[in-house]
């Protein structure tokens, strides 16, 4: 992966896998708010079957992004497990074809019906 932002405020990563007009697919990022830390992880948006406990969707805030006000260590621990099989289907290209597939897909869609 690489980094794509490290300032203060946020760190991000991309994978080198290209998607649509070559841009890097994201991995994930952490962006320090004015209240709350957000832990964006796109592997969860493009995986909708990752299962999380009750807890950790409640700090969901749309569909790849956490958000904590206070440090939770057992929220933390899932969030890593999930970090890190989200990082193994990134890896697969497979399963990054598929998100490119998917991607032109719903491109095609936006178009056919404007």
């Amino acid at each position: 992966m690489d980094v794509a932002q490290d300032t203060d405020r946020m760190y991000m990563l991309n994978t080198r896998h290209l998607l649509k007009k070559n841009y890097p697919l994201m991995f994930g990022a952490v962006r320090l708010g004015k209240n709350y830390v957000s832990y964006h992880l796109m592997s969860v948006y493009a995986s909708p079957d990752v299962t999380m406990s009750p807890e950790l969707k409640k700090r969901m805030q749309g569909k790849a992004c956490f958000n904590f006000k206070e440090v939770d260590e057992r929220l933390f621990k899932e969030l890593a497990k999930i970090t890190k099989e989200g990082a193994k289907r990134f890896s697969n290209e497979k399963f990054v074809e598929g998100l490119r597939q998917a991607q032109s897909a719903a491109a095609q869609k936006r178009k056919a019906s404007r």
